[in-house]
């Protein structure tokens, strides 16, 4: 895994990303990831107060945190996007996860497109947990139809503003090659993936079986939610993961 990086103090390593988050992590040898589901999503300050307690229950330390599933209320501007991710990495930096300039933890941001939260929140997370049997897990971080790191994403989205059948294919052709190409950083594939999500609210049906049962996406199923990515301009997203204890946080 030469194209990962470790993060020693929350037993995982991680591919290198954006500021905001990292592309996937993958737990330590003699650990495992956890994910937690909130119930209903939990606002920012609120989620990270319930996950810093979810964690000090399990006698975790708060760098064990290196996953997370956020939902905003729309879509977000380019400006309003990146001051949205500086609040949202001040906790992180407080917490010793993020030192100013990188970010290990990986993460989705998505936009339900009815019934979404008021503000920006919580909907899952996870977590590194010490066991020496455990099975290699690990998180791909979401991504939308657009390289990340190369400034305005709408000047390098994939056939933007395109959502015939034509356009989507494409975009979801470029999104399933990026979530292959992090995986591979980690040394996995999609069989190694106990879940595959995806986030649009287009169409999908016309290319379903060519681009996604064929390729192996669907592997292990496929959750649709009718989700828009975060950014305004963006169609199309994906996240997946291997992690095999999965819980639900009640309300």
């Amino acid at each position: 895994m030469s194209s990962t990086l470790p993060f020693a103090p929350g037993n995982y390593r991680y591919i290198p990303g954006v500021f905001q988050y990292s592309a996937g992590v993958v737990a330590d040898p003699g650990y495992r990831i956890e994910r937690v589901r909130f119930q209903q999503p939990v606002p920012l300050a609120e989620g990270f107060e319930r996950i810093a307690a979810i964690l000090t229950a399990a006698g975790r330390p708060l760098t064990a945190f290196c996953a997370c599933e956020l939902r905003s209320p729309a879509p977000f501007d380019e400006a309003g996007f990146v001051a949205f991710n500086r609040v949202y990495v001040g906790t992180l930096e407080k917490w010793g996860v993020f030192d100013g300039v990188t970010n290990p933890v990986a993460r989705s941001n998505v936009c339900p497109e009815f019934n979404g939260p008021k503000e920006p929140s919580f909907y899952a997370f996870c977590y590194t947990v010490p066991d020496a049997a455990a099975a290699p897990s690990f998180v791909v971080a979401g991504s939308g139809e657009a390289p990340e790191g190369k400034g305005s994403y709408a000047d390098h989205a994939i056939m933007p503003g395109d959502t015939s059948p034509t356009g989507l294919r494409a975009k979801a052709q470029w999104v399933i090659a990026e979530m292959e190409r992090r995986m591979a950083a980690m040394g996995f594939g999609w069989k190694d993936c106990t879940a595959s999500q995806l986030y649009t609210v287009y169409d999908i049906h016309p290319f379903m079986a060519q681009e996604l049962v064929q390729h192996g996406v669907m592997a292990a199923g496929l959750t649709w939610h009718f989700n828009r990515p975060p950014i305004v301009g963006l169609d199309y997203e994906m996240d997946c993961r291997g992690v095999y204890v999965e819980k639900t946080a009640a309300l």
